[in-house]
């Protein structure tokens, strides 16, 4: 078995990083990288446990001990709903949260954009394709919506105003990102249904709807609040998974207690997402639809929103020096 002495020099470094960063943190810093303190907290947490179970001397004990109830005041610090602390959740917590989850967030994007890409693909090569994942009168509608003529502004009209359109788009984008996070419960399971059966409705009536001649009509409505939308259910599908493992792996903890640590290891995420939604709720009820906007002018918009949301998740909240590298 290592001795006290051999695992004080094997982890030193990862300990000092921590205290390090915990430092930088509780002296006020604004751009510290909570990434990597979350990654060293559970690190030091397993280590605690590993010299409790062997009984290494107390000096050791304690200053994991130490280490790790400061980590656990600066990561789980209550949260209210101050203007400075809703800034660092926009700058800093939620993208750093992204990029930490970026494992679950390679596989939620592929659960949902090869069946998306894949049906749009068989729904353009062959438009009765879609009638094999929608009834008749579906397509009729969708027709409708997407199609020329007056009717054809890219949506039904529920509600009879932009308002209210814009409250059924929220309660809409919640109830879909709501599914893929929750349904990570069943070990992952639920989440990747919701991926891909989401990937697959849009890939299927998106390559029917082009290849009948409404893409412009499809597209000039679609473009914009999709940099929000789509980006939002793949995250809260990441979260989910992240979910599913905890239950599959719950490792040195408890099956409970493993899901309850992912779902706070997840929740940024899930905050992020759902304002993601809200957004593109807004977006999709004051801009999509708007007739008095040039296609041109909505595609120009949406690269930009494209942009602005991977630029926001990749590099915002990073520390200065990651970001000089």
């Amino acid at each position: 078995m290592t001795t006290a002495r051999q695992f004080e020099a094997m982890y030193a470094a990862t300990w000092a990083a921590l205290e390090r960063l915990l430092d930088e943190a509780e002296g006020g810093a604004k751009h510290y990288d909570g990434a990597a303190l979350a990654t060293l907290y559970r690190r030091s947490c397993e280590h605690l446990a590993l010299a409790r179970a062997r009984a290494y001397p107390i000096h050791l004990t304690q200053r994991l001990e130490s280490l790790t109830e400061r980590a656990h005041r600066q990561i789980y610090r209550p949260q209210g709903f101050a203007l400075g602390q809703l800034r660092d959740f926009a700058l800093v917590d939620f993208p750093q949260a992204v990029r930490a989850h970026r494992g679950y967030l390679l596989v939620a994007a592929a659960l949902f954009l090869l069946p998306m890409l894949a049906l749009a693909w068989a729904s353009w090569r062959d438009p009765g394709f879609i009638l094999h994942l929608l009834d008749a009168r579906q397509v009729r509608q969708f027709d409708a919506m997407y199609g020329p003529g007056p009717g054809g502004i890219g949506r039904e009209r529920p509600a009879d105003t932009d308002w209210e359109m814009f409250g059924f788009y929220i309660m809409n984008n919640i109830g879909i990102g709501f599914q893929c996070f929750a349904a990570g419960i069943f070990a992952g399971v639920g989440s990747a249904f919701y991926l891909v059966f989401n990937g697959l409705f849009i890939g299927a009536v998106g390559g029917y709807l082009i290849t009948r001649g409404h893409a412009e009509n499809f597209l000039s409505f679609v473009a914009t609040h999709s940099a929000f939308e789509l980006t939002a259910i793949v995250l809260a599908g990441a979260a989910g998974l992240r979910l599913g493992h905890a239950v599959l792996a719950p490792g040195r903890l408890g099956r409970l207690a493993a899901l309850q640590h992912g779902a706070r290891d997840a929740v940024v995420v899930v905050y992020g997402a759902a304002a993601l939604l809200v957004v593109a709720a807004a977006v999709e009820a004051f801009w999509s639809s708007a007739r008095w906007v040039a296609p041109a002018v909505k595609y120009g918009v949406a690269a930009a929103c494209w942009l602005l949301v991977i630029g926001y998740l990749a590099w915002q909240g990073r520390p200065e020096d990651a970001r000089a590298g």
